[in-house]
């Protein structure tokens, strides 16, 4: 059916391959298995002809370290920008990359006008080497603050995504200051949804979320923090654009890997093996406009329904669910204690008023403007 979407959100898996061996990676084996020129191609003309005139193709690259294939996403951003011109439709982009691939290729990709980029780096230099290493065992905390600062120095607005982990519970307050301290102001907090949380973890990351509040607090109007950015708007009764924050999971959203197989969200397609269980049906060559077919909707489940946080609760991403507990209606108890300590710190902040210069509605402003 073409024409249903005002905005499809199409990712594409550039590669397997990876210059790092994170140890929390999730994205399965690294092997140079580089997506065809005509897939990408392909999958954004199928895109674009399933939106309605004016519509939005928000087109992301993903890896592997995505940047390692800087000539073809340069080829296909270019060709999103010419093909949606020419159907009277909108493209954007986005990409997270791991700052350790700084090519004159890379730094046109990051410093492209209508990118909104991340770049992956957990805080301060002890956290991030702990995990993110070379094949050689080496850290890469240096070279991914050189990217940081020379982005800066630009002048070029990016987000930094940290993840959270239970080993670095205690430390990220100070890697938030590090990051503060070396001139960064947007920060994702990302939690770590394949490794094992245990009940003492939980309470100490409701400990972290207090601590992170805190600065949030402190650092605001000039600092975003996205546990809280978001939770502030559902908690005042702010309007919240539908566009940002829908979670497609195939309806409207999905991610191609470079076999050309389809799948719901980019973060299910790990190794990408023939039989994988979260494949959509069909192929990025297959059929004419939309792409796969769609899941059943996101339905809350009996819990979550009678929950009094309903209404501002944010564990209605299905791949979320999906990786915790199997089911994507389902969130688990980590989803909520994530949520109900997020809603829990921001009532605080909007129960003192916050700092009398910021008016939360500038927040919910900026929230939606970063959404268009």
């Amino acid at each position: 059916m073409e024409g249903r979407h005002r905005r499809f959100g199409l990712t594409l898996m550039v590669n397997h391959a990876c210059n790092l061996r994170c140890t929390y990676c999730y994205t399965g084996e690294k092997f140079s298995a580089p997506m065809p020129a005509s897939f990408g191609e392909t999958a954004i003309d199928r895109a674009l002809q399933s939106l309605l005139p004016d519509g939005r193709l928000d087109l992301g690259f993903f890896g592997g370290e995505p940047l390692l294939e800087s000539t073809r996403i340069l080829a296909w951003m270019t060709y999103a920008r010419t093909r949606s011109l020419a159907e009277g439709r909108r493209a954007r982009f986005s990409l997270t990359t791991n700052g350790t691939v700084v090519s004159e290729e890379s730094w046109q990709i990051m410093t492209a006008p209508d990118l909104q980029l991340a770049v992956s780096f957990d805080g301060h230099p002890g956290i991030h080497d702990r995990h993110r290493r070379t094949p050689h065992g080496q850290g890469s905390a240096a070279r991914v603050e050189a990217t940081l600062c020379r982005l800066l120095e630009q002048g070029i607005e990016f987000r930094v995504n940290t993840v959270v982990r239970p080993d670095n519970l205690e430390e990220l307050p100070e890697g938030l200051r590090h990051l503060h301290s070396l001139g960064v102001r947007q920060v994702d907090l990302s939690l770590d949804l394949w490794t094992t949380w245990t009940a003492d973890d939980g309470r100490r990351l409701e400990t972290l979320i207090e601590n992170a509040a805190r600065l949030w607090r402190e650092w605001l109007p000039q600092f975003s923090l996205n546990w809280f950015d978001v939770k502030v708007g559902d908690l005042a009764a702010l309007p919240r654009s539908e566009e940002g924050h829908a979670c497609g999971f195939g309806e409207g959203e999905i991610a191609v890997a470079p076999s050309g197989r389809l799948y719901p969200c980019e973060r299910l397609i790990g190794a990408d093996a023939p039989d994988h269980p979260h494949q959509l049906p069909g192929h990025v060559l297959d059929g004419l406009n939309s792409l796969g077919s769609a899941p059943p909707p996101f339905s809350l489940c009996a819990p979550c329904s009678a929950c009094g946080l309903a209404s501002v609760c944010d564990t209605r991403c299905r791949c979320s669910n999906l990786v915790r507990t199997g089911d994507r209606n389902r969130p688990d108890g980590l989803l909520c204690l994530l949520n109900k300590a997020t809603a829990q710190a921001v009532s605080e902040v909007l129960a003192n008023g916050g700092p009398s210069e910021t008016p939360f509605q500038t927040l919910q402003s900026e929230r939606l403007h970063h959404a268009q």
